[in-house]
């Protein structure tokens, strides 16, 4: 792991939506450069509520780009094409790659994949579990970790089931930071399987345990700074974000959490994060409601 982000702290205030809706402020993607060869990249919930998070990842021969955001508009296309140029301009390299893949196959990760279709040199990965294994070639789906060179940068690939049948997890050698998708993230953790989601969280434990981990970071953010308090479902305005970043402790009491309501369906409160077991209709019904109040509230407050 490169020293410089040891005890390095993600010092950055998220773009997190306009407080009126006629007077919108956010650019439709927030640009971090966590190093030079380490961008992370917010949409904006201007244009979604999801307001997901991608990653952009550089090494001396290829790029790698985990999720695509929530629509299908090509300003994050036209972001990355930037931020490659400006790569290639400060480290030369012939032929240079770009392999798009997903933290896993919902739509909110997958919208804009038709933007990267038919970039020259460009890989977009399946959003399947059996395209995620072959074409990282995993043979022992999902315990196996698998290793991913980007030219002078090794990555760790993961199968992470539990919240979808094609979860990973990837961490980054070079950083230590381990990019978690919806799997781990401060916000509501919605889990189709539980079984496969604890056995997931002990590997996924028991992994970082072998590691040093910077930095933990999911592609929401949906708690506010009060313990056990979220945004509503479809909120636009989130001024009271914690950070996107979590720890190696936080990570383990999602693991004990999600062991504790095996038999609990349905949402579960925890400080940073809520675990929804079950993601039927029934068991989302308190959640879409409250979410629609919340909406409610929210454009009366701000027209």
């Amino acid at each position: 792991m490169d020293e410089q982000l040891a005890t390095d702290h993600l010092d950055v205030r998220w773009i997190h939506g306009s407080a009126s809706r006629r007077r919108r402020t956010d650019p439709a993607w927030q640009v971090h450069h966590h190093r030079d060869d380490t961008v992370i990249l917010r949409q904006s919930k201007d244009d979604t509520y999801e307001a997901p998070f991608t990653f952009l990842l550089f090494g001396a021969d290829r790029a790698f780009l985990l999720d695509t955001g929530a629509t299908k508009d090509v300003g994050l296309g036209h972001i990355v094409d930037a931020l490659v140029d400006g790569w290639l301009a400060e480290h030369p390299a012939s032929a240079y790659q770009l392999v798009v893949a997903h933290s896993h196959g919902h739509g909110d990760h997958v919208a804009g994949d038709a933007t990267f279709a038919d970039r020259p040199g460009t890989t977009v990965v399946g959003k399947t579990a059996d395209d995620v294994q072959a074409f990282f070639g995993f043979t022992s789906w999902p315990d196996e970790v698998v290793g991913f060179d980007l030219g002078d940068r090794r990555l760790e690939l993961m199968g992470l089931p539990g919240h979808h049948a094609a979860s990973i997890v990837v961490y980054d050698e070079r950083t230590g930071l381990l990019l978690s998708g919806d799997s781990v993230y401060p916000g509501r953790i919605y889990v189709t399987d539980l079984p496969a989601f604890i056995d997931s969280m002990n590997r996924l434990v028991a992994f970082v345990e072998a590691r040093t981990v910077t930095h933990v970071l999911g592609c929401h953010i949906e708690m506010t700074t009060r313990p056990g308090r979220d945004y509503p479902i479809g909120c636009r305005y989130q001024p009271d974000e914690p950070p996107l970043e979590m720890t190696v402790p936080q990570l383990r009491d999602l693991r004990d959490a999600a062991v504790s309501v095996a038999d609990r369906p349905g949402p579960t409160r925890f400080d940073d994060f809520w675990i929804v077991n079950g993601m039927g209709l029934r068991s989302q019904a308190p959640l879409i409601a409250r979410g629609l109040l919340g909406r409610a509230v929210d454009l009366v407050r701000r027209r």
